[in-house]
């Protein structure tokens, strides 16, 4: 049999993931039709953006977690949805947020090794307007996306 895993997690991960509405019927002891109407409704009014799978990180080599607070120069420290924005096309940023204190930015970058991770600060984070980052490595996560993991 072909393996797909890597494809298949690019999709998972991204959203292509649906909620099994007669499991969510029979633990909510709700009818199916009003399961999907509410679940459509919660989707028409972006309370829920997407449906993704949740991984165990080390298993799909992406098990090397940093967070990477970033201070930005002067002439981008007015706009850090703008850095913020050409940050998000990268796989390797799981998250970013704007955030208050000494510094702007915080990452939350997720690679296979410290190899990767330097080669994506090289490429990726040694850019015009971020003049100080500073790495947080991860040594073991023990919950993500709300689960606990063993």
């Amino acid at each position: 049999m072909k393996n797909i895993e890597e494809k298949l997690v690019g999709l998972l991960s991204k959203g292509h993931c649906t909620p099994r509405i007669s499991g969510l019927a029979k633990s909510l002891r709700e009818p199916s039709t009003t399961i999907h109407y509410n679940i459509k409704k919660m989707e028409k009014e972006k309370k829920v953006l997407a449906y993704k799978a949740v991984f165990d990180y080390r298993k799909i080599g992406r098990g090397f977690c940093t967070y990477v607070l970033i201070t930005l120069s002067p002439d981008e420290y007015g706009d850090p949805e703008r850095v913020a924005r050409e940050l998000v096309k990268f796989s390797e940023i799981e998250s970013i947020d704007i955030i208050t204190g000494d510094w702007e930015l915080v990452l939350k970058v997720r690679t296979k090794d410290a190899d990767e991770y330097y080669g994506f600060v090289r490429t990726v984070l040694s850019r015009k307007g971020v003049t100080k980052i500073k790495s947080l490595t991860s040594l073991k996560q023990v919950k993500t996306e709300f689960i606990a993991l063993d």
